[in-house]
This record gives structure tokens, sequence and C-alpha cells, in this order.
């Protein structure tokens, strides 16, 4: 028995291992490839838990409350990190892009999602709970189509408050994918209140708009301020000079990301919300400081970590039946939410918004899913007996599937492309609005 807990215990240390150096190595090899290391790590995970190695495979089912902290954890690290990676000064007309996907685009995904859902014959409780999850662009597996870090995008310089524009396809999907992964919780609650109380609005509608929109978002907007101010206040108290702060530098924001989520759900707000608004203040206080790249590249590694680790444990979910309820209507599901309900969702969301086509068309189209679908599928999961939890598990992990793979392929070229045929008439644009 012991030799048996000893070979598996060497085992989880190759395989930490591999997934590490995969980390490291990796990208250099898909670097030119329409390819994306997500995609590697789920495909690793299947062949893994696939072998005869005695290792069980996950069930996020059997598992919930494990699946709901890991993914918690790495949603909140990943917001952290898309927060610092966005050079755009916040503001109501520098962020509209952001401001219209999150106001007009992901409820009407959810809408139209939950639409789907009930086609195929879930319940109501549970097809809300569907367009709640499968809403929020993924900030995780999205990393391929946003901005490239602090000081790394092409933005220019506000000129008399009016923000650069370009890059716009990459920022709006980055700002984006910080939003929405925390304005999806009401939505998600709205779900668990109509499973637990009935569909019925009187019997939930007083306590959900009250609290889970108003006040929630309220102290996660509020707390995400000052949380954010005073973390500022803290990182950049004093010069960093000798050895010892120096190579510690880059823990204040996984510290921070901890620490702001912490209290503001300690406090009743969505953390989710207060880690990504903590980020953006953070980011705002010192633009052009050298701070800012260190604790970026922690976060990023700690974010890329946990992405490896939850891709695999999904491959290998797919290995133990994950998508065994899946039907052809199920699937014919799955590809309507990612090639009509998200495309077509941002394309209202986007209409009157002063870019080109190609640009809006990216837009809608890059909406990827991901690990914040895992952790909202969890947690409504663990809060309610929803009917059927074994086909949404099956129908939300072929959508992040069909959605990893045929977006992840194809986002890095496309954008490149729709970039590069934008870029000289934007040059010209920004040119001529700043002489104005």
């Amino acid at each position: 028995m012991a030799f048996e807990v000893f070979q598996l215990y060497d085992l989880l240390l190759i395989l930490i291992g591999v997934a590490v150096l995969g980390i490291a190595i990796l990208p250099r090899f898909i670097a030119e490839l329409p390819m994306t290391d997500p995609l590697f790590y789920i495909l690793f995970g299947f062949i893994l838990f696939s072998l005869p190695l005695g290792i069980p495979a996950p069930d996020p089912l059997a598992q919930g409350h494990m699946t709901e902290r890991l993914t918690e954890i790495g949603v909140i690290i990943a917001l952290m990190t898309v927060g610092l990676k966005i050079d755009r000064p916040p503001g109501l007309r520098s962020w509209e892009s952001a401001w219209r996907l999150l106001g007009i685009t992901m409820p009407l995904t959810i809408g139209l999602a939950a639409l789907v859902g009930w086609w195929v014959g879930l319940a109501i409780p549970t097809a809300m709970l569907l367009g709640a999850v499968i809403a929020p662009t993924d900030p995780v597996l999205a990393s391929e189509v946003q901005v490239e870090g602090p000081g790394g995008s092409t933005e220019e310089e506000p000129k008399e408050g009016a923000a650069g524009r370009e890059d716009e396809v990459r920022y709006a999907l980055s700002a984006e994918s910080g939003l929405n992964d925390g304005f999806a919780f009401p939505f998600t609650n709205l779900a668990i209140a109509m499973a637990l109380v009935g569909v019925a609005p009187a019997n939930w509608i007083g306590e959900w708009i009250l609290v889970d929109v108003l006040f929630r978002i309220v102290v996660g907007v509020g707390g995400g301020l000052v949380f954010g101010y005073l973390l500022a206040r803290l990182v950049f108290i004093k010069p960093v000079e000798d050895p010892l702060p120096k190579a510690m530098l880059g823990l204040e924001a996984l510290g921070g990301t901890f620490a702001v989520y912490g209290l503001i759900e300690f406090l009743g707000g969505y953390g989710f919300i207060g880690v990504f608004i903590a980020a953006t203040v953070l980011r705002d206080y010192e633009r052009r400081h050298a701070f800012y790249e260190p604790m970026h590249d922690l976060s990023e590694k700690s974010e890329q970590l946990l992405q490896i680790t939850i891709m695999t444990l999904f491959g290998g979910a797919i290995a133990g039946g994950l998508l065994a309820p899946l039907t052809l209507e199920l699937f014919l599901a799955a590809v309507a939410i990612v090639f009509i309900v998200r495309p077509v969702s941002g394309i209202v969301g986007l209409l009157g918004f002063d870019r080109s086509w190609s640009e809006r068309l990216a837009i809608s189209f890059f909406g990827l899913r991901g690990i914040g679908t895992f952790y909202y599928l969890a947690y409504g999961l663990n809060q309610a007996p929803f009917a059927d939890p074994d086909v949404i598990w099956a129908l939300a992990g072929t959508t992040i599937l069909i959605s990893g793979i045929v977006l992840g392929i194809s986002a890095t070229p496309i954008i490149e492309k729709t970039l590069g045929e934008e870029s000289p008439e934007l040059g010209e644009t920004i040119g001529e609005e700043g002489s104005s």
C-alpha cells in the first residue's frame, strides 16, 4: 500500500514538473502557429486520465466544492492580471466598447443562451443558469485576444480626455473579460433563486433587486475603488532600492488580489467586480512606473499555473465521461451559443459604435467561454438543486471546448489581420483628432 502511495506521489511530481515546463517551453513552439496552449493541456489531460495509471478521473459533479474553489482562485488572479494589462485610462467615453459589451451584449447573451437551453428541454431555472454561466468572456482563455501587458499596447496617449483608439479589438475583449466575469453574478443568483423558491417573480424579485443587484454590486464597485486606492498607496509608498525588496517585487499583486477579494466578500459584495476595479485603480495610480511589469508578470505566471491545472483536469473530466450525456440536440445548442448567440449579441451591442465593421465583427465573435463558466456552474450547483446537472455540465463543457478549439485557433491570425488592415486608417484618424 505504501509503495502504491509513493508511486502515485512520484507520478504527481512528474506531472506537475511536465506541466510547469510546458508553461515555459511550449509557447516557443506554438508562437507562430494558430494554436493556443490551453488546447494542448486539455488534450494532455484527456490522454493522461485515459491511460491505465490508476489515477481517478476528476468529476466536477462529485467534486463540486473543490471545482468551485479551484476555479474561483483562477478567476480572481486572472482578473488582477487583466486589470494590470490595460493601458487605457478608465472613462465613460474611452471605455465605450466595454460598457456596450457589459450593458447590452452580456444580458442579451444570457437571455438568448437561456432560450437555447429551454429549447433543448432544460427546466427554466436550469436554462437561466446556463445563460448566466455561459455569458462571461473568460479572462484566462481569452489571453490570446487581449492587450499584451502594462505599456505593451499601441494605445496613443490620451489627448484632451480622449483615449487613443488603436487595438480596439484587443482592448474591448480585455476590458469585457474583466468586467462581465463579476457582473454575471446577479444572473447566476437569479437562477439559484428560481431553483429554490420557484420561477414566479413574486417569489424572488424584491430581494434579488435589492440585495443581489444593488447592494452587492455597490459594495463590489465601492470596495474595489477604496481598496484599490489603498493598495496603490501601499505599493508606491517608498522607492525600492535594496536587493531583498527588489526580489519581492510582484508579490503585491497576489497579496492584493486575495486581500481585496476576501474583504469585499466579507462585506457581502461581489469580489470578482472588486478585484478587477482594484486592479484598474492600481494600474491608473502611477501609469509609467516600473513596478507594474513585475506585478503583472508574477500575476500572469500564477494565472498560467492555475490555467494548466484546470485545463488538464477538464481534459481528464472529459476522459471520465463529462460529455457522456451529450446528444445531437445538445451539441447543436453548443454550436448555436458559440456561433450565433454571442456574435449576434455582440453585433447588437456595438451597433452605432464608431469603429469599422471588421473590428466590431471580431469583437463580437471572439468572446471565449472558459474557467469563469466552470466557476459559476460549480457555484450554482452547490447552492441549489437544479434539474439535470449532468446535462448542463455536458452542454457547458462542449461549449467551452468548441469555443476554445475554433476561436482559439482562429483568433490570433484574424485579429492580426484586422489590426493590420485598420492600422493606417487609424493612425490617420488619431493624427487628425490630435491636430483638431
